[in-house]
């Protein structure tokens, strides 16, 4: 007992107080983190044009009823196509700024602010979780559009902590899906994990005349996303990883990665009792295909 308590004091001589103190916060969060039996399920939400963040439609009040149907998380970590970096960072910061990463759009757009909170106790947290890689904690970015225009439907009062999870865009498709499947256990800790892209995105091959005809794709976009929808459905998911070898018409639906990868991070954390459902399952503008995954 007498060896326990020197230990004790000569621990808390070594590192201080003060550092002591500074670690509260995320003993506190990690201690709130416990399993729970049972786990929130994982999105891949297309998100198509920043004005669905601002917008009435089918796509936004789909988001906003799972907001109201998916019990409500202790926070959101979400993995959008428009933070690219070299090497895997997380936003650390207590407030994370609303990014307007986008031009020629009304100006109401510009004026949203999304004030939801961040979480320096589960950035790092998530960093350690992940082992294949340092994860660095970043304090400069904040919450892109592809993060905020959908969550500002599902959580309108912004009262849940907010966080995102760099894509390292110098990484192929395999480092991503392994990267996700650390991330698996923050499921069953109350944190939804929310990856934010398209599968079919090609914005030089929209069709501008055609954005307001219900449905309208192109045969190869329509042709990709059916093969993709069969693809998830039947845990092919190498196949899905090599997308690249899926013929000329993956490479009409992804010329680049960056809006695919995010549905990586959703299907490697699958699990065998999990089900699958689509929504939001539609074309838009030829070459762009909103269609969103709910996994669990």
């Amino acid at each position: 007992m007498l060896c326990t308590l020197k230990r004790k004091e000569f621990i808390k001589t070594l590192i201080g107080g003060g550092a002591m103190a500074s670690l509260q916060p995320f003993y506190n969060w990690t201690k709130e983190l416990t399993e729970e039996d049972s786990k929130l399920p994982v999105l891949f939400i297309g998100h198509g044009s920043p004005m669905n963040g601002i917008e009435d439609n089918e796509f936004s009040r789909t988001w906003a009823k799972f907001g109201k149907e998916i019990p409500k998380p202790k926070a959101v970590l979400v993995i959008s196509a428009h933070w690219l970096t070299n090497g895997t960072h997380v936003t650390a910061m207590e407030n994370p700024q609303t990014i307007h990463d986008f031009g020629g759009f009304p100006q109401a757009l510009f004026e949203v602010q999304y004030p939801a909170k961040g979480s320096p106790e589960l950035a790092q947290a998530t960093s350690d979780l992940i082992t294949s890689t340092t994860v660095g904690l970043d304090h400069d970015w904040g919450l892109d559009h592809g993060t905020w225009t959908v969550v500002r439907h599902m959580y309108p009062n912004a009262d849940i902590p907010v966080l995102q999870l760099s894509i390292d865009y110098n990484k192929p498709a395999q480092y991503h899906y392994d990267l996700a499947k650390q991330l698996a256990s923050l499921r069953k800790k109350g944190v939804l994990i929310i990856g934010s892209g398209n599968m079919v995105h090609n914005l030089r091959m929209v069709a501008w005349d055609k954005l307001q005809e219900p449905e309208f794709g192109y045969d190869w976009a329509i042709e990709m996303n059916t093969l993709f929808k069969d693809k998830i459905g039947n845990n092919d998911f190498k196949a899905l990883i090599d997308y690249e070898k899926l013929g000329s018409a993956a490479k009409l639906a992804i010329p680049t990665p960056d809006h695919y990868y995010p549905l990586l991070y959703n299907i490697a954390l699958r699990e065998s009792s999990d089900d699958v459902n689509f929504f939001n399952d539609k074309p838009v503008g030829g070459s762009l295909t909103m269609t969103s995954v709910k996994i669990g």
